[in-house]
């Protein structure tokens, strides 16, 4: 039996110091915080997105970064293997549109309690409001490596024989993640990759887009070219808000050039991606037939909502009041392009405050996949947002959090 310390209470920590503590270790996690899974409460808008329920091959599809690295910890603790664990620790889960996962309940909450459950039923000792300052790592005249030997807190300090450090990212700074993690791996000698907000929301220049604010489009596609080069093509939902634009499809293309020059991306949002250019002109001239003897904005009502119609005539360059039956060939032209490519100019990513993930980490190179331990300092494990992995939204970023984090603690024997 070792004696092993956990650093954080989110998803990661958690599923780890239960993997641990199931082997027989004896394991103490400490939590900054006043309560457990502080960021669990805010995640999938209160509901918690728990997981997608896919097959580990097409969840691995979704990791931006960290793919080859996650693979076996993935296959290891996929899915359908999360979905067990909470439904037999008393938790009922149902699966939504997109194979996204949630708890019956729809509170978050309930998932941080049914983890707590389960480290309780195997031994995990928890302490709330310490904060860990600094790990201690020795290294005698026989080790080839420091090892592992105590982690002090402001309270004191606590022997032990592994650390795991599980203390998430920037994100959401107001839950605790305020990137201690990276200091930790720093002091230990383990090099932290370039941080970056990712799953947020993107800031548009120009001021057509401030007159969408509050418009929420469903069935839309965005396309991001990074130059010439077709770097995302999504389909969903998305949100115009007073910075620029937000929902589903922006977050996720956002952990997809929170590294580029956004000067060489350009956005495209196609309004109605269902339909082929003809199809579409087709159409338009059949709602043009049919208000022939209105004006262009009262003539598009059925195709798309008020506040989307005068952005597209703006940007089509047709004034609003052109009657339809004096709109020409090529101006139909132009809106039907504008239509299928309504264009966005992205000016910034918002900040790590309103991100959903962090982008970045400790750098994989220096971690074991299998154990999750560092290959510099024996003992000492990172599991879940603290590593540079992370995926899509959709219950893909829980899923890195608890495989890793079972990885980690289930190799502690």
């Amino acid at each position: 039996m070792k004696k092993v310390c956990f650093v954080g209470g989110g998803a990661a920590g958690l599923m780890a110091a239960y993997a641990a503590a199931k082997n027989g270790n004896d394991v103490l996690l400490f939590e900054k915080n006043e309560k457990l899974g502080k960021k669990i409460y805010i995640t999938g808008k209160g509901r918690c997105n728990i997981t997608n329920d896919i097959s580990p091959d097409e969840f691995l599809e979704n990791v931006v970064r960290g793919r080859k690295f996650l693979t076996g910890a993935v296959w290891s603790f996929p899915p359908k293997s999360v979905m067990e664990f909470f439904v037999s620790h008393g938790l009922p889960l149902k699966t939504e549109r997109g194979g996204r996962v949630f708890p019956v309940s729809d509170h978050a909450s309930d998932v941080t309690k049914t983890l707590e459950k389960a480290c309780r039923s195997v031994g995990v000792q928890f302490l709330l409001n310490e904060k860990v300052v600094c790990l201690q790592t020795s290294m005698s005249d026989v080790d080839i490596m420091p090892r592992i030997v105590a982690v002090r807190t402001e309270k004191g300090k606590y022997e032990c024989g592994e650390a795991i450090v599980c203390t998430g990212g920037l994100s959401y700074p107001s839950t605790g993640s305020t990137g201690d993690g990276y200091r930790f791996a720093d002091e230990a000698g383990l090099r932290v990759t370039d941080l970056r907000p990712g799953l947020c929301g993107i800031e548009l220049k120009g001021a057509l887009f401030k007159d969408l604010q509050g418009l929420s489009l469903k069935n839309v596609a965005l396309k991001a070219k990074n130059g010439k080069k077709l770097i995302y093509d999504g389909f969903g939902e998305m949100l115009f808000t007073h910075f620029g634009i937000s929902g589903p499809l922006v977050l996720s293309l956002s952990s997809l050039i929170n590294r580029l020059d956004l000067k060489n991306v350009i956005l495209e949002l196609d309004l109605k991606p269902a339909l082929d250019r003809q199809t579409l002109d087709k159409r338009i001239l059949r709602d043009f037939e049919k208000y022939k003897n209105r004006h262009i904005d009262n003539a598009m009502s059925d195709l798309l909502p008020q506040k989307m119609i005068s952005a597209v005539l703006a940007a089509s360059g047709i004034s609003e009041k052109k009657s339809v039956n004096v709109l020409t060939k090529e101006e139909r032209g132009k809106l039907l392009n504008i239509l299928k490519g309504f264009p966005l100019q992205p000016a910034g990513l918002r900040d790590f405050r309103e991100a959903i993930i962090t982008s970045g980490g400790v750098d994989l190179s220096e971690i074991d996949p299998r154990t999750m331990e560092a290959k510099k300092v024996k003992g000492l494990r990172f599991c879940g947002e603290v590593l540079d992995a992370d995926a899509f939204t959709g219950g893909y970023n829980l899923q890195i959090a608890f495989s890793t984090g079972y990885a980690a603690g289930n190799s502690i024997r």
